[in-house]
């Protein structure tokens, strides 16, 4: 009898094993499809990334054509930042630079900064220096009122 059970103790783990086999060929040829075809979303997603940046290149390069043609509408030299006339139009308006910093949007130390010319002003804060350059004494603080 200890052969009989042992025999059929075999033949059982024989059939489980090849059913066993069976099922791993499905699921090894399945994780092979999905693999493959997350490598293909992965291409794709790097190509699509690279069209972005592309893309985003363009309009950069795109951008400052508007800005230079706005500029070219008006006659006359190009606007441009200058530490010394942002110190001196302060002075002129009578304000300290905590009052200048608000007038610009902006804190103290950046203004210190600018006028010290140790930083220059980015492009998005160019608007607002041009729009104080421009003011006058009595415009300018109003502003400083307002705020």
């Amino acid at each position: 009898m200890p052969n009989l059970a042992q025999t059929l103790k075999q033949e059982i783990s024989r059939i489980a094993r090849k059913e066993v086999r069976e099922d791993l060929a499905a699921l090894r040829k399945s994780v092979t499809a999905h693999r493959s075809e997350i490598a293909l979303l992965k291409r794709t997603v790097k190509e699509l990334g690279a069209q972005l940046r592309s893309a985003q290149k363009a309009v950069m390069r795109a951008a400052p054509v508007v800005v230079e043609q706005k500029d070219m509408e008006r006659p006359g030299r190009k606007r441009s930042f200058n530490a010394d006339r942002l110190k001196a139009k302060r002075q002129a308006l009578g304000m300290s630079q905590a009052q200048m910093a608000r007038l610009l949007g902006i804190s103290s130390l950046s203004l210190w900064k600018w006028e010290s010319g140790q930083v220059t002003p980015r492009a998005s804060m160019l608007e607002r220096y041009f729009a104080a350059m421009s003011m006058g004494k009595r415009e300018a603080w109003k502003v400083i009122e307002a705020n």
